[in-house]
């Protein structure tokens, strides 16, 4: 069956301190690794935004950035913007730094949009809020957030209906979780950089998941 279309935001422009530099802009294996997320997302919709306040260090890539709405307010703000953004009711929101995505698993994720607002991979205890989806319904409940500065991002999760799928379902679509990886330091960029080359995968065990 068809799937419903959905929009893709792809949230850049923090401050990556860790790494010391963006994040979204070094040279992984002969790319950018923001080129690595839009490769991935790009076939999947028909809408595709950045969403970031500095659009002007990402021109290369020549796809529409939008500001935030209400500057200041972390990725719950980011989150904000592209549901309001988005074309379409279902937004696709993921990380600039995430240069392994694999576009089964967001479509096996998409299709479990049915009478729910968010869509979440779940692995650890935390959900995967920067590899979710979102619906246009989650708008009015996570406005009042904002505005009260509670910016951890599930904390609307409990006043709206949220949809958590969990490693044994991902399993059924990949072996490894290593699609879920940032490039937060030099190690991990190191780490990632010899994946792509070598072209293979960690096992769901190593210490590259998320914390």
């Amino acid at each position: 069956m068809k799937q419903t279309p959905f929009s893709v935001a792809i949230l850049a422009g923090g401050q990556s301190l860790r790494m010391g530099q963006d994040k979204a802009l070094l040279n992984l294996a002969g790319k950018p690794v923001l080129q690595y997320v839009i490769d991935a997302v790009a076939p999947l919709t028909d809408d595709l935004f950045l969403g970031t306040n500095t659009p002007q260090r990402y021109r290369q890539f020549k796809a529409p950035a939008v500001p935030d709405i209400m500057p200041g307010k972390a990725a719950l703000g980011g989150i904000y913007t592209a549901i309001a953004r988005a074309r379409h009711p279902w937004v696709f929101v993921v990380a600039c730094d995430m240069p392994l995505l694999n576009p089964q698993v967001i479509t096996f994720l998409a299709a479990r949009r049915n009478q729910t607002d968010v869509v979440a991979p779940r692995i650890q205890k935390q959900p995967e809020t920067m590899h979710s989806f979102y619906h246009k319904r989650c708008l009015p409940r996570i406005k009042p957030y904002l505005e009260a500065d509670r910016l951890k991002v599930i904390g609307f999760f409990d006043d709206v209906t949220v949809t958590y799928v969990d490693k044994d379902a991902l399993h059924s679509v990949v072996l490894s979780f290593d699609f879920l990886t940032n490039v937060n330091t030099p190690r991990e960029f190191t780490k990632i950089e010899q994946i792509l080359t070598n072209n293979s995968r960690f096992p769901p065990e190593t210490d590259f998941l998320p914390p």
